[in-house]
């Protein structure tokens, strides 16, 4: 099913999303998504399933769409430069060897105060950016705290998955020669339109994942061709840190970003980019100032 948060009559609320994407059907019980998120275990999503009740469904046309988890209580977890074609790229535009082939991954993270939703308006900050880039990403949501999770049993604590936008400033983040500040900017973390159960699709994902500016393709790949893939990112890091029900891991982007472009193409004001990824959704923001 698809979990989406959203407004309605001025109140913030969670809903499952009708299989035609017309009705949402409100959740009961939960203040939140990361509240829904604590509650998990196995019979959740049946449980939801059931509780579906037509006489309470809203029209979809009529609520407001909000990022699925608005504010992540934890910083986003990313993955840098896991996609080999991206790793090219990424070399050329930095002038770095990152090549496919090392022993360890990137790990960076963004702050994410309030997540923008599909249909918002991202600010460019172009007051201190001269080089705004979009990133299209498999966005991974955790069901449960994860901690010593062998890489066989990282699928059972995957509650769903997102699309998200990994928005980059490219000055910023080469200027600082670290991802951090570059990737935080506020409204640099699109999320949505939905959270796909991980019942949905079977483990791991291969999902296609594109994007497209102005409706020219730029991104076109499947997740399958991650160089870390989402058990070994999940067994790693719980090695020495407490994952926490809730937390968000973008797997990292494949080619066909801004700054690998010939000559480097950066966002302007105005653009329309499209994050895609097959059967969770399309993420749609317009570039503001």
């Amino acid at each position: 099913m698809k979990l989406i948060t959203f407004e309605y009559n001025g109140v913030q609320q969670i809903g499952v999303l009708s299989k035609d994407e017309t009705k949402v059907y409100p959740i009961k019980g939960y203040s939140s998504m990361n509240e829904l998120i604590d509650s998990y275990d196995e019979g959740l999503f049946n449980k939801l399933a059931e509780g579906i009740n037509e006489s309470e469904a809203i029209c979809f046309a009529d609520v407001i769409k909000k990022a699925p988890i608005p504010n992540p209580r934890q910083d986003v977890i990313c993955l840098g430069i896991n996609y080999t074609e991206h790793a090219k790229e990424s070399a050329r535009f930095h002038n770095e060897a990152f090549g496919g082939e090392r022993p360890y991954p990137i790990y960076f993270s963004k702050r994410v105060n309030e997540a923008p939703a599909d249909g918002d308006v991202i600010s460019g900050h172009f007051n201190i950016v001269d080089s705004l880039d979009y990133e299209s990403e498999l966005g991974v949501i955790l069901a449960k705290d994860a901690k010593n999770v062998a890489p066989e049993d990282v699928h059972k604590y995957i509650f769903g998955y997102t699309v998200i936008n990994d928005v980059s400033a490219r000055n910023v983040q080469t200027a600082h020669k670290q991802w951090y500040f570059g990737k935080s900017l506020d409204g640099f973390t699109p999320m949505g339109p939905c959270i796909l159960t991980a019942d949905e699709v079977e483990y791991p994902p291969a999902l296609k994942i594109t994007s497209k500016v102005n409706g020219e393709l730029r991104q076109n790949s499947n997740t399958d061709m991650m160089i870390t893939d989402i058990d070994h990112i999940v067994s790693e890091l719980s090695a020495g840190i407490t994952l926490k029900a809730g937390t968000i891991i973008a797997t990292g982007t494949p080619a066909g970003v801004g700054m690998g472009m010939t000559p480097p193409t950066f966002l302007k004001k105005g653009d329309v980019v499209e994050c895609e990824i097959e059967k969770i959704g399309k993420l749609t923001n317009t570039i503001g100032d």
